[in-house]
Parts: structure tokens; C-alpha cells; sequence
């Protein structure tokens, strides 16, 4: 799966995952009125709208982007309706020919592990017969219980040709309260350098014609720290998040990836999908919100390409 995504990346030219993370604030008056008239003011509601509202999307974008990243929470939150939206959601992309990086951030250990791994890359045994059940191409993991959390995982991944990406340093203010803590037992490191080169290791396990399928997560938020893992996981692919709303931009990503101009997805989530909202593309209006979002896709493009290359 990592080389199917390295290959959409050279395609559309486009190094972007697309969170789609809806809201009930992000979903249009319109879809949300239809809906509602359809299933009323209720979870089943909720779902379709948010259901139609990622549709939309979807039918706007899937042409120059490789890949989405469906955040599940956003779905959980609206129950087992919400989750049918996910599933749907995840089917849609799929058939659109997108990959689909289910952001889980699963860690749990032995059994459990497994059957978030069965459930989510892997198919589940029923009797004699055996079943996808969501189908995502990628997870995201937590790795903080270590090895026994990613290796159930591993083992699915190797199995069904899919991949990972790992928490190593994260987009968020108080990451560091944890991940920059300094490890006296490896030289005075901070931990997400020795987590990243867990990774590093775990995807010799697994690796693709140029990349490993397990890949890291670093914020684009932290770019010094992004340049260091980079030479500690050459050959993992590096999926970035905080670009847009959380104040990453074009020049601060070009040390995520290789003199190649490859090593790196960037993702950018209500940036995108919101859009609409955002004063810049305010002109197209609720009604045309999915067109809104292409725009954003298509100037979050240029933010990239044009700082990978003028980068010294």
C-alpha cells in the first residue's frame, strides 16, 4: 500500500491527506435541514449529514489528491449511526480510488490490539467464512505501551498489504510534557527521538520498494524536530499534521521530506473540508462549500510545491 501511495503522490502531485473530520458546526444549514427532514433531529440525522456533507467533498477533491484521513471520534461521537457514516465514508473514498488512512490512534496490547488490527486493516472470522469490517489502507497507532500495541498490528499490515503511522511527536501545544522529556538512559535524548528510531525499526520489517509501510506521525508545528527525525527514519514515510489551523505552513515542511521530494503526506483537515467558512474563500458561499474546498486543496498545493522548491 505504501508504493500505491507513493505513486498517487507523483500522480496528482500532491503530497496532501485530507482529514475529513466533520462537525456539525462545518456541515452546511442545507444538508443539515434535509436531513433532519428526512430522519429528524436525531443521531440517524446527524449521521446523514454529515454522511452528505463528506460525499460532497469527496466528489470534489478525489481527482487531486492521493489520499484522506477520516478521523473516527468525529463519527463516534453520533454513535453506532455515525459509525455507519464512517464505514460509508471510508467505502466511498475507496471506490473514488483514494487511500484511506483510517486515524485511529489505537494502543492497546495482545488481544486487543489484534482485533483493533482484524477490525480496522484485516478481515474478522465468522464461522467458515471471513469479513472485512472497515477496510481502512492505513491506521494511526499510539506507541506508548510499546512494542506489544504495534506488532499485532505489523503482523495484520504484512498479511493484507497495508501500513501504518505512528505518534512520534505530535502537532499539539502540551505534546512535549511528554515526548520531549529527556531520556537519561540514551543520552540525554528526548523521547520522541527513541520512538522514532522504534520505528524506524519496525518498518524494516515491512518495507515497500523505496519506503516502509510503517510510517511515523510528526507535527508540522515542531520543524527543527522534523528535521532530526527525518535522518533518523530515511525510509519512513512521514505523515504531518498541523498545516492550515494549526499555523503550519508550505515553509515549514520541507525538512519532512527527501531531497527525492518524497518521505512526506501532509495533511490538513478543517482547513480543507471547512473552507467555506474561511474569509478567504467566503465568495463561494455555503451552497458551494465542496468548491471551496477544491480551492483550498489546490492553493495548499501550490504552499508546498512552491516551498520544496525554492528550498536551499
Amino acid at each position: 500500500m505504501i508504493n500505491k501511495l507513493v505513486s498517487k503522490i507523483k500522480a496528482t502531485g500532491a503530497p496532501i491527506v485530507v482529514g475529513l473530520d466533520p462537525m456539525m458546526k462545518f456541515v452546511p444549514e442545507h444538508i443539515q435541514k434535509k436531513a433532519f427532514a428526512e430522519f429528524g433531529e436525531t443521531l440517524e440525522g446527524a449521521a446523514e449529514a454529515i454522511w452528505q456533507y463528506n460525499k460532497e467533498i469527496v466528489d470534489n477533491i478525489y481527482d487531486i489528491i492521493p489520499a484522506v484521513k477520516p478521523q473516527i471520534a468525529m463519527y463516534e461521537q453520533f454513535g453506532i449511526p455515525g459509525l455507519m457514516a464512517f464505514k460509508k465514508t471510508v467505502d466511498y473514498c475507496k471506490q473514488k480510488g483514494l487511500i484511506v488512512i483510517g486515524d485511529l490512534k489505537r494502543g492497546d496490547i495482545g488481544s486487543t490490539s489484534e482485533a483493533y488490527a482484524v477490525g480496522h486493516l484485516g478481515k474478522v472470522t465468522v464461522g467458515s467464512k471471513s469479513y472485512y469490517s472497515f477496510d481502512e489502507d492505513f491506521a494511526t497507532l499510539n506507541p506508548y505501551m510499546g512494542s506489544d500495541g504495534i506488532k499485532p498490528f505489523i503482523k495484520v499490515c504484512q498479511e493484507e498489504n497495508k501500513g501504518l503511522f505512528i505518534l512520534v511527536k505530535t502537532s499539539n501545544p502540551s505534546s512535549g510534557e511528554f515526548q520531549d522529556r529527556k531520556l537519561a538512559d540514551a543520552d540525554n535524548r528526548p523521547l520522541y527521538e527513541i520512538v522514532g528510531e522504534y520505528v524506524a525499526k519496525w518498518g524494516e520489517e515491512h518495507m515497500g520498494d523505496t519506503y516502509s509501510y510503517v510510517g511515523a506521525v510528526v507535527g508540522a508545528t515542531y520543524p527543527e524536530m522534523g528535521k532530526v527525525l527525518r535522518k533518523i527514519m530515511p525510509k519512513t514515510y512521514i505523515l504531518v499534521p498541523g498545516y492550515g489551523a494549526q499555523g503550519g505552513k508550505g515553509a515549514d515542511l520541507v525538512h519532512f521530506f527527501n531531497e527525492d521530494g518524497l518521505g512526506a503526506i501532509v495533511n490538513s483537515s478543517r482547513g480543507i473540508i471547512a473552507a467555506y467558512q474561511q474569509e478567504k474563500y467566503a465568495s463561494f458561499g455555503s451552497e458551494h462549500f465542496a468548491e471551496a474546498s477544491r480551492a483550498a486543496v489546490e492553493d495548499m498545493r501550490k504552499d508546498i510545491m512552491d516551498a520544496l522548491n525554492n528550498r536551499s
